[in-house]
C-alpha cells in the first residue's frame, strides 16, 4: 500500500491521473522531498512493472484513480519501496549493461509478462536470456520467489531451467 500511496501523492497534488515523468520525478524528489530523482525515477520503472503506471509519450499515467487513494498528511515513504523489486530491477540493470534502453528492457518484461502470464520479475529474466544477457543468479531469484508465490503454474517452468543455473 505504501507503493500506491508513493505514487498516489504526485497526482492527488496536481489533481490529475496524468503527468511529465519529470514533474512526477520533481513533485517526489524536489517538492515532497520523500526520494533523490534517481530514486524518484527508480519508483517509476518499479510502479510501471508492478501496472501502478503506464508511459504514454512523455507522459505518466497512473492505472488507477488516485484520488481514491488515502494518503495521510504526515506519509513519508520508506525507502524500502524501491527495493520490492529488486529481483526485477536486477534483470533490468542486467539489460542496460548489455546495451539495451532501459524503457525498452522494462516495456519488453511488461510485454513478455502479458503474452507469458508470469512475474514481471520472471518475464524480465526470459527478456534477458532472450537477447544473450547472463542472468544466472538473477535468475534464481526469480525462480525461488516463483515458488514462493506457491503458483501451481511455476512448477514445470522452474524445472526447465534447472540445470541452466550453475
Amino acid at each position: 500500500m505504501t507503493l500506491e500511496a508513493a505514487v498516489a501523492a504526485p497526482f492527488r497534488g496536481a489533481g490529475t491521473d496524468r503527468m511529465g515523468e519529470g514533474e512526477f520525478v520533481v513533485a517526489l524528489s524536489l517538492d515532497r522531498d520523500w526520494f533523490s530523482p534517481d530514486q524518484a525515477k527508480r519508483l517509476v520503472d518499479i510502479a510501471t512493472g508492478r501496472g501502478l503506471l503506464a508511459e504514454a509519450g512523455d507522459d505518466l499515467v497512473a492505472q488507477f484513480d488516485p484520488a481514491e487513494v488515502h494518503v495521510p498528511p504526515d506519509f513519508e515513504p520508506d525507502e524500502s519501496i524501491l527495493r520490492e523489486q529488486s529481483t526485477f530491477e536486477t534483470a533490468v540493470d542486467a539489460l542496460v549493461a548489455a546495451g539495451v534502453e532501459k524503457r525498452e528492457a522494462v516495456a519488453a518484461a511488461n510485454r513478455r509478462q502479458r503474452e507469458a502470464g508470469v512475474t514481471l520479475e520472471t518475464a524480465a529474466v526470459l527478456v534477458a536470456r532472450e537477447r544473450g544477457v547472463d542472468v544466472g543468479e538473477v535468475a534464481d531469484d526469480a525462480r525461488a520467489e516463483l515458488f514462493e508465490d506457491g503458483d501451481g503454474d511455476a512448477g514445470p517452468e522452474g524445472d526447465a531451467d534447472a540445470g541452466d543455473a550453475e
